[in-house]
């Protein structure tokens, strides 16, 4: 079922089709909320919230962009506010427990993170490092960060999500990696040697 008969089926009640609708967009939307938020549970409750949105909504919706562009602006949009009301939620300790759980080892996640096989604790730290640099980068940087790195989205995928031009983009994209380079380097010259 293409996505313009799929949203048509939705707004004329068919709980079908917007059974489908999710079912087709739960993974997509579920690793966009956790690379923003970091932590499993949240990024399951607020793919919920984004199913949800998309329900109530949906009659909104005019076929302009994309839906999966549409999902996405929705789930940047509910993660970005989550990180906001849960200020003092740590996402940094969030994301060590979903990249390397209770545990003191995960050598498959820090092959896949650094490429190596460094000490869990190095890992650890690294990550942390890491994680708390992007969350301080402004927030149009992040998302265009975050959903370059972490969803593999190409420029004009997130210009369209952004709802913005492709060289603002690649813009926001230049200056988070220029701003984590400064943000980072301290410490990794100092950690790395």
């Amino acid at each position: 079922m293409q996505d313009k008969e799929l949203i048509l089926k939705i707004k004329e009640g068919d709980r079908d089709a917007f059974r489908y609708l999710v079912e087709k967009y739960q993974v997509l939307i579920y690793n966009t909320c956790l690379g923003f938020v970091g932590n499993s549970q949240s990024a399951e409750d607020l793919s919920q919230d984004v199913f949800i949105e998309v329900y109530r909504s949906v009659h909104r919706f005019r076929g302009d962009a994309r839906l999966s562009t549409w999902l996405y602006r929705i789930a940047v949009n509910k993660s970005l506010n989550h990180i906001r009301d849960n200020k003092k939620h740590n996402i940094v300790r969030s994301l060590e427990r979903f990249f390397f759980g209770e545990k003191e080892e995960n050598l498959e996640v820090e092959d896949y993170i650094y490429g190596t096989a460094d000490s869990p604790m190095t890992s650890r730290e690294h990550a942390r490092q890491l994680y708390s640099a992007i969350e301080k980068l402004p927030d149009n940087q992040r998302i265009a960060f975050t959903l370059h790195k972490f969803d593999d989205l190409s420029y004009k995928e997130i210009a369209e999500i952004m709802d913005t031009s492709l060289s603002s983009v690649e813009s926001l994209i230049h200056r988070a990696k220029k701003n984590l380079q400064k943000s980072l380097k301290a410490y990794y010259l100092e950690n790395l040697k």
